[in-house]
């Protein structure tokens, strides 16, 4: 399969594949970088540091009564009776999607519960490398484990995953079209010698193996010009969907 043919071919307006990891201590600090940022971000990823702070449920629904999609990551991780119970609560605030982590029942919990919204297991996080993984008893490949644990999360429900663009082109292949991936870890080539994400991929190399949407936070963020720093990354995503037959 030649890598351009790996390009999604869900129907996802571009504007809405780039995806901006709002890691900020306060919701404050959060709404100025959405009025920075402006049409150029259309989606936006809510974590645990604003989560630990004042308002993050208030964020949610500026966000959405400025029409921006969102994505909870949380990575619900409990027993499954409450995670099922926490993401039922959840998909009644018109999220796009949020994330799970854990064992084939607690998955199946929060897939029962989800609704309208879009359940994302989590792989193997970007910030682990074959020596973590080992640490942790993991006698495997990274890319084996991600595929496994994508295969599965697929088979019970999940409507996708988060995994490095190092796999995506894997599962692309061997789980079809019908898999949503979501992939963080998004880097200039520049800056991976000195990053704490071990298996990062550049933004057009995450595409065309495979993804969906990449989530990218600093690459933006320390930009000097983060509006600027963000339409460039959407005009690449317009001009890498325009080359698929797929998309014209």
């Amino acid at each position: 399969m030649s890598a351009s043919s790996l390009l999604s071919t869900k129907a996802i307006a571009p504007q809405d594949r780039l995806i901006f990891a709002l890691d900020l201590p306060t919701k404050e600090e959060a709404l100025e970088w959405v009025d920075r940022l402006g049409a150029a971000v259309t989606f936006y990823k809510l974590g645990f540091q604003l989560f630990m702070a004042e308002g993050y449920w208030e964020l949610v629904e500026e966000l959405k009564a400025r029409d921006k999609k969102v994505f909870v990551d949380l990575k619900f991780f409990d027993v499954p009776e409450t995670v099922k119970n926490a993401v039922a609560n959840l998909s009644k605030r018109g999220v796009e999607c949020c994330t799970v982590h854990g064992s084939q029942a607690i998955l199946e919990g929060a897939v029962a519960a989800k609704g309208k919204m879009q359940v994302l297991a989590v792989t193997v996080l970007t910030s682990l490398d074959r020596g973590d993984l080992e640490d942790l008893g993991f006698q495997c490949e990274v890319e084996e484990l991600v595929y496994s644990r994508a295969k599965r999360a697929l088979a019970i429900g999940c409507d996708g995953v988060i995994s490095s663009g190092m796999e995506a082109a894997r599962l692309r292949e061997g789980l079809g079209d019908k898999l949503l991936i979501i992939t963080p870890g998004i880097r200039p080539v520049e800056n991976r010698p000195v990053d704490d994400q071990k298996r990062t991929m550049t933004l057009s190399e995450a595409f065309l193996a495979g993804a969906d949407h990449v989530v990218v936070g600093r690459p933006i963020r320390q930009a000097a010009d983060p509006r600027a720093k963000a339409l460039e990354m959407q005009a690449e995503i317009s001009a890498l969907f325009a080359k698929s037959p797929s998309h014209a």
